[in-house]
């Protein structure tokens, strides 16, 4: 079978609780030609009322990955999109569908994964998963009745991914300027490094961690490090490290 740019997008649901959600959303990608679906910790799966839902989309549900958590489902991207109906303390970058389609494009289009995240019905993504996300999806909706059903908002980024797919409408990389960039799976490693140096010299009480650490997340997530990027800063927390243990 020929392999499209959609096949580079990864849906995941996070710890969803109704079953026939999962089906409705395998349906929704089905659709609109994504087939690539990941369930983190879903409170019911196997089951039935999903495959009833799929209704012929239980290819997708057969071969969908299932996780402990959102770290695992994504450290093989680069590039990782949340989505959410609040919007958060912390400043973040925050897209309409259709910006963050043509930013994941981009991505997409580069030897790359890349992942679109749905949270839970009733509360969402939590902080700690948001902080995964390099960036924000937010479906505008009525502001007097702004819940919105978990297939219905996957089938919205879905039509949007094929939309702009199908138009062409997409900015494509020249060839030799390809950008290694980080997966979560690094920039995890990157995030625990930093937090230990920084208790090392004292700058982070481990006590009363406050938000610095989600602010740096925030901050690292925003710059889209490549390899290189994230090998000095590797190299320079290894150095400072190496200072500290001669004194």
């Amino acid at each position: 079978m020929q392999t499209t740019v959609l096949d580079k997008f990864k849906i995941v649901l996070a710890g969803t609780t109704h079953p026939g959600n999962i089906g409705a959303a395998a349906r929704a990608m089905k659709t609109m030609g994504l087939s690539r679906l990941a369930l983190v910790s879903p409170k019911i799966y196997p089951s039935a009322e999903a495959t009833a839902r799929a209704a012929g989309a239980d290819d997708i549900l057969a071969n969908a990955g299932v996780y402990g958590s959102l770290q695992e489902a994504v450290q093989d991207c680069v590039m990782v999109f949340g989505t959410s109906a609040r919007i958060r303390n912390l400043s973040c970058p925050l897209l309409s569908p259709e910006q963050a389609v043509a930013e994941l494009l981009e991505y997409a289009h580069k030897p790359a994964e890349v992942a679109i995240v749905f949270g839970r019905e009733r509360t969402g993504l939590t902080n700690a998963e948001l902080d995964l996300c390099h960036k924000t999806i937010v479906i505008p909706s009525n502001p007097d009745f702004s819940s919105l059903n978990l297939a219905a908002a996957v089938q919205i980024m879905c039509y949007e991914l094929c939309k702009t797919t199908r138009t062409d409408a997409v900015v494509r990389v020249e060839s030799g300027t390809q950008i290694d960039l980080v997966s979560i799976d690094d920039l995890n490693h990157l995030y625990s490094h930093l937090r230990e140096v920084m208790i090392q010299i004292r700058f982070l009480d481990p006590q009363k961690p406050r938000r610095l650490m989600r602010r740096l997340k925030q901050l690292f997530n925003r710059s889209n490090l490549d390899q290189n990027e994230y090998n000095i800063l590797r190299g320079i927390l290894t150095a400072v490290q190496e200072s500290l243990s001669k004194k």
